[in-house]
């Protein structure tokens, strides 16, 4: 029998103007995907570690979190450093979660615009 590990789930999407309702629709469809997609349950998420680009100070994505079930895991929020030609409107999530799923099976989440940040991973 494989042991449950922790594992960091990487994800971002992008958000169509600073409002909140942009950010929390866009953390509202990013969340459940990477839930989705890893085969993960409530109780296997640690913690999760918001950031958005310097361009979107109208709400903190841990508020649409909490609004879809996620207000009994710790959340965090940050701004990323404003790198020259970074993607705007960008909202990235660090998510901490116990799986028996190795490393390689992991399955990160970049949605709408963000997909081009990791073009390298396989859909």
């Amino acid at each position: 029998m494989t042991l449950p590990a922790l594992r960091g789930l990487r994800g971002a999407t992008t958000c169509s103007e600073d409002t909140p309702e942009a950010i929390a629709g866009a953390v509202v469809e990013l969340l459940p995907r990477l839930m989705e997609r890893n085969g993960l349950s409530h109780d296997d998420v640690v913690s999760v570690i918001f950031t958005t680009s310097p361009d979107l100070t109208s709400a903190f994505p841990a508020t649409a979190a909490r609004g879809i079930g996620f207000g009994d895991i710790p959340l965090l929020c940050a701004s990323e450093i404003d790198v020259p030609g970074s993607m705007r409107r960008c909202v990235r999530v660090l998510m901490h979660v116990m799986s028996t799923r190795p490393r390689a099976e992991m399955h990160h989440v970049y949605l709408r615009d963000a997909q081009s940040l990791r073009d390298d991973l396989p859909e």
